[in-house]
């Protein structure tokens, strides 16, 4: 596991200790009592809270114990506000992490390599030192989605999108169209990074780290780990198919529009394709499903970021993990994971949350719009890793994310979005 420096976490038990009293019992008689019937559970999936909620609710209905549900807002950094709970001393019994999270929290999380859970699937969160620290709750994919029947229309096969050179055909066919098909825009891309640079920030640039490759090349990510290195010639590729967002986004979503500006633009029929993973699918058919439904509810796909020509993989993984914290209710937060990988749960989390489960034995089918769209591209092996999720943390959504902006405001040219993200890189990386 990569040791990081954000928080020393020695430092930070010794000030809690001066400060609260490390010499005074733990808990008192009325803590461990309410332990025994309650946990508590960050959820860091804003789009699902309600059906977050709704499993905890059957939960507490089959076996008694309550778990409560703390929510991260759209767009916050999940691991400042965990790091804020455990200053406070208020640690969630099970907390949410991304692959580049663990590192804050080692030798402080169970290792739940002997939960039975963990013999039905293969996308649990290991670590080489510290065992399986991450419960997989569901698989997501990035890629670049699409309103099929938009497509259609306009005369456009989806596979024909194999490269640069299609994919421009694609979009130019389609803003001829534009508004014979009702659209404000082809792509509803967006370059804002105060509240959306998680997604061009790490989910966008994570195409260019993973794009076409096998699952376990780590070409781009070791070189990107390595001081902070990009590849020039594949990234002026990528550069040029960001350029072409920039062209053909909707000018009043691409740096000045919110998550729920963009996905209600696509729900509702006004573009044509979308930067979001697979995970707006619950909005579709939860929030935006009034919008949806007007639009006709219509199919959607999802084609490659083929910035390089024969690129056919999407980026699929789990997105984050659940992992239990060795300050709190373990055995009870065990158990509540484990259930949650059993049918009852999977139920709730695929039928009405729409996760596509990671484990082999679920036999729930999420009606969630990518659900198939996913298991296409995994049956059919095309699909490619998420590091990105191992970049420094923060530099993504807190650096290279206002990169994109000053691109897509035409502050930078596609030179000089290259140098201005090697810069970014460079310095970010000789700061740890």
């Amino acid at each position: 596991m990569t040791k990081r420096a954000i928080i020393p976490l020695a430092l930070l038990t010794a000030f809690m200790c001066l400060t609260s009293g490390c010499g005074n019992q733990a808990a008192s008689d009325a803590d461990v009592s309410e332990s025994t019937t309650s946990i508590s559970l960050l959820n860091t999936k804003g789009e699902v809270t309600s059906q977050i909620e709704a499993l905890a609710k059957q939960y507490q209905a089959e076996t008694g114990v309550e778990v409560k549900v703390l929510g991260v807002e759209t767009g916050a950094d999940a691991q400042a506000t965990l790091k804020g709970y455990y200053l406070a001393d208020q640690m969630p019994d099970i907390i949410a992490c991304e692959s580049s999270g663990f590192g804050n929290w080692e030798g402080l999380l169970v290792d739940m390599s002997d939960q039975d859970w963990t013999k039905r699937t293969d996308a649990a969160y290991i670590d080489s030192e510290y065992g399986t620290l991450g419960f997989p709750y569901t698989t997501e994919a990035i890629g670049l989605a699409y309103n099929a029947d938009i497509l259609e229309k306009a005369g456009v096969d989806p596979s024909s999108i194999t490269g640069p050179d299609s994919m421009k055909a694609a979009f130019e066919k389609i803003d001829a169209k534009k508004d014979q098909l009702g659209l404000t825009a082809v792509i509803g891309f967006c370059a804002e990074p105060e509240n959306l640079g998680w997604s061009a920030g790490n989910h966008i640039t994570g195409a260019y780290i993973d794009s076409g490759l096998s699952r376990q090349d780590t070409t781009y990510i070791d070189l990107l780990k390595n001081g902070g290195g990009i590849d020039d010639t594949r990234f002026s590729h990528f550069a040029d198919m960001i350029g072409l967002f920039n062209e053909y986004s909707d000018p009043a979503l691409l740096t000045k529009g919110s998550y729920d500006d963009q996905v209600m633009g696509f729900a509702s029929g006004k573009y044509a394709f979308i930067t979001q993973g697979s995970w707006i699918g619950a909005l579709l058919t939860g929030g935006d499903a009034d919008a949806y439904a007007k639009a006709g509810n219509f199919k959607v796909g999802m084609a490659p970021y083929a910035f390089e020509e024969g690129m056919d993989t999407i980026l699929t993984s789990a997105p984050s993990w659940w992992a239990v914290s060795k300050e709190g209710n373990v055995e009870a937060a065990l158990a509540f994971l484990q259930w949650c990988s059993e049918d009852s749960a999977q139920q709730i989390l695929v039928e009405q949350a729409g996760f596509v489960s990671p484990f082999v034995d679920c036999k729930y089918v999420a009606s969630d719009p990518f659900a198939s769209v996913i298991s296409s591209y995994i049956s059919a092996g095309k699909t490619s890793s998420w590091h990105w999720m191992e970049m420094a943390e923060g530099l993504g959504q807190n650096g290279f994310s206002y990169v994109y902006q000053k691109y897509a405001n035409g502050e930078l040219d596609a030179a000089g979005f290259l140098r201005e993200f090697k810069k970014v890189a460079s310095d970010w990386y000789s700061k740890l």
